[in-house]
């Protein structure tokens, strides 16, 4: 590892888009927390080529609870990270996290039980990620969360918005660092969805004076802290998945290998490998491109919503939340969509069914050669939990993996911007 790589430790990472993102803008990760075994696997096992200390038990952890309880841990972590990559304390240059947002999502509402946000464990992880800033001392630091962080309640007789103002109150008490935050969307810095997200960043005082003092603590983008929006930089979906449209596909099927050359550049990009070389030709196997099996009513449910363009008709309206069906280019206003944990959200723009683990993952920007652990999808309580009776466990399956993840192209923007920024401090 070249010495002079910017050095990054990530909390929460899940699949690992926020890193992967980070990557591609120049950042090495020497540490990971994320506490689902599937989704750590799937973030180890896409960099153990790359970053072999990865795999190292003393380079990857579950629960950050856990780290912050145990006294011996974080200074244990320093020494490993000293010895390791010569990180003296205080010369990490980057500490990322994404604290669980289950309880703080509009859509999360939809699908889990009505208890109070003060009694979900999850949504007090943020105190102890400003605990670890506190101990390893890191040059900057990324927290970001969804949208509905903004307006939510610790309980039904509570304020609108006093859950953020704890949030930034934690992160701005943090002694030595000047903090700005904003909300900005991922299809503003070239991600084909619409998908709103909350950036925190905190500068340490030491090597931040280049940073505007002045100005709202939510405008982060003015003060310099994050990067200015690139509004109509998202690729249409055409342009992203056309490549991946296979004429012979069987409901319930899966195809193997490419049933195009790569066309465009994003789709030349998505399909170049880890290691570099050139994008993976027509003909070549592609993974993880498996069509759920639809009954009969559904699909025709689907093809009705091709002639209607997107219409659902009369006879297939069900209590359910409906599905969209995708547009192949997003017109003026750009992408309007933001990917869940739900494979049967969206119905493909050409072809009669929902997308596949592939396609989903590239709506994330994920690159084809990225391979995702566990379980393709799954449902009810084994996916949402049950607070009411104290069953706070998830499965995270392929779909939620990529659906919770960061953006990769949202997070690769934001790397550049705090690469440059840290290289220039």
């Amino acid at each position: 590892m070249d010495k002079k790589s910017l050095k990054v430790v990530d909390l929460f990472a899940g699949c690992g888009g926020l890193s992967l993102g980070l990557e591609q803008a120049g950042f090495v990760p020497v540490f990971v927390n994320e506490l689902n075994d599937d989704a750590r696997a799937t973030y180890i096992q896409n960099r153990v080529e790359r970053h072999e200390w990865l795999a190292e038990p003393g380079f990857h952890a579950s629960d950050v609870k856990g780290m912050v309880l145990d006294k011996k841990y974080l200074p244990a972590l320093e020494k490993r990270l000293k010895d390791t990559f010569a990180i003296e304390h205080g010369e990490l240059d980057l500490l990322v996290g994404g604290p669980p947002c289950q309880g703080f999502s509009g859509i999360g509402h939809r699908r889990s039980y009505s208890v109070d946000k003060e009694q979900l464990p999850s949504n007090h992880l943020y105190q102890d990620m400003a605990a670890i800033i506190h101990r390893l001392r890191p040059r900057a630091f990324l927290f970001e969360n969804v949208r509905g962080l903004l307006n939510s309640r610790w309980t039904s007789s509570g304020t609108k918005g006093e859950i953020w103002r704890d949030v930034f109150d934690t992160y701005r008490a943090i002694p030595g660092y000047t903090v700005s935050a904003q909300l900005v969307f991922a299809k503003d810095y070239g991600v084909p969805q619409n998908r709103p997200r909350v950036l925190l960043v905190g500068v340490r005082n030491d090597v931040g004076s280049g940073l505007k003092r002045e100005g709202k603590d939510e405008d982060a983008i003015a003060r310099g802290y994050l990067p200015a929006p690139a509004p109509g930089s998202a690729p249409d979906l055409v342009d992203l998945l056309g490549d991946l449209i296979d004429p012979d596909y069987v409901n319930g099927g899966k195809t193997l290998a490419y049933p195009h050359s790569a066309k465009t550049a994003i789709q030349k990009q998505l399909r170049t490998p880890a290691l570099g070389g050139a994008p993976l030709k027509k003909g070549a196997p592609v993974t993880e491109h498996e069509y759920s099996k639809h009954n009969p009513t559904i699909v025709a449910k689907f093809k009705a919503m091709h002639e209607t363009g997107g219409i659902v008709p009369e006879q297939f309206k069900t209590k359910k939340f409906a599905q969209r069906l995708l547009p192949a280019r997003w017109g003026s206003s750009g992408p309007t969509i933001t990917a869940t944990s739900l494979a049967d959200d969206y119905v493909h723009f050409a072809q009669p069914r929902t997308l596949t683990v592939r396609e989903w993952a590239r709506l994330q920007m994920f690159p084809d050669w990225y391979q995702f652990a566990g379980k393709r999808t799954t449902g009810g309580i084994r996916r949402a939990g049950n607070p009411r009776e104290g069953i706070f466990d998830r499965e995270v399956p392929k779909y939620t993996q990529i659906g919770n993840a960061v953006p990769v192209g949202l997070a690769r923007a934001v790397g550049n911007h705090l690469a440059r920024m840290l290289e220039k401090m």
